[in-house]
C-alpha cells in the first residue's frame, strides 16, 4: 500500500516539474521565472528523494539490499 501511494506522490511531483518547466519556457522566459523555476525544481527534488527514502528505506544512489529467496520484498 505504501509503495503505490508513493510512486503516485512521486508521479505527480514528475508532472508538476515538467508542466512549471513548460509554463516558464513557453510563457515568460524572464530571469525571475528561471529562478523561481529552479528554486522549485529543487525542493520537488528533495521532496522525490524523501519519499524514497521512506518508501524503500534507503537513499536512491545507494544498492538494494539483496532479499533471501521465498521471502517477499
Amino acid at each position: 500500500y505504501k509503495h503505490q501511494i508513493g510512486g503516485s506522490l512521486l508521479l505527480g511531483l514528475e508532472f508538476l516539474v515538467a508542466g512549471d518547466v513548460v509554463r516558464t519556457v513557453a510563457l515568460e522566459p524572464t530571469l525571475i521565472n528561471v529562478a523561481v523555476l529552479g528554486l522549485l525544481v529543487l525542493v520537488r527534488t528533495f521532496l522525490g528523494w524523501s519519499l524514497t527514502v521512506e518508501i524503500e528505506g534507503r537513499w536512491p544512489w545507494q544498492p538494494r539490499k539483496a532479499v533471501p529467496p521465498g521471502r517477499p520484498d
